[in-house]
């Protein structure tokens, strides 16, 4: 042994996860925001409408289980949960995406809207845009 093994000089500095610093905890919290409203959202539509509009309503609770999993995600440190965060933004982009789509081109698939319906056109559009700063605040956090 050289003894350079054991001197802290000679140790790689270790880089600390900072997903949920700074401008994280705003993206975490807009998250949070959309995983209560989703969910308040999907629970009354289920509850009072659901026979008028399963798909669009069950779309509603499933969008409701992505906020929750992206919320709980971006606030926990390390590479499993950064993984899991990517996944999650992932899903919501393309959903706000097919969905979106599908609600401007084939309005009659979607007789309900949902967060995702016009592309978050109801909730000014935020879903649209919150996966891309939330891919991008990734991209930039990348754990090592």
């Amino acid at each position: 042994m050289t003894g350079t093994e054991t001197n802290p000089a000679n140790r790689q500095p270790q880089k600390k996860d900072t997903r949920n610093t700074g401008p994280g905890r705003l993206l975490i919290a807009v998250y949070a925001i959309f995983a209560l409203s989703a969910t308040a959202r999907a629970g009354y539509q289920i509850a009072t409408k659901f026979a008028e509009a399963p798909l669009a309503h069950i779309l509603s609770a499933f969008a409701a289980v992505v906020y929750i999993v992206a919320t709980v995600s971006l606030a926990k440190p390390g590479r499993t949960w950064f993984k899991v965060s990517v996944a999650a933004v992932l899903t919501e982009l393309i959903g706000v995406l097919v969905v979106g789509a599908i609600s401007l081109f084939d309005p009659v698939a979607f007789p309900h809207d949902t967060v995702w319906s016009l592309f978050g056109r109801g909730y000014g559009f935020v879903p649209l845009v919150l996966p891309v700063l939330g891919l991008l605040w990734l991209n930039k956090r990348r754990p090592s």
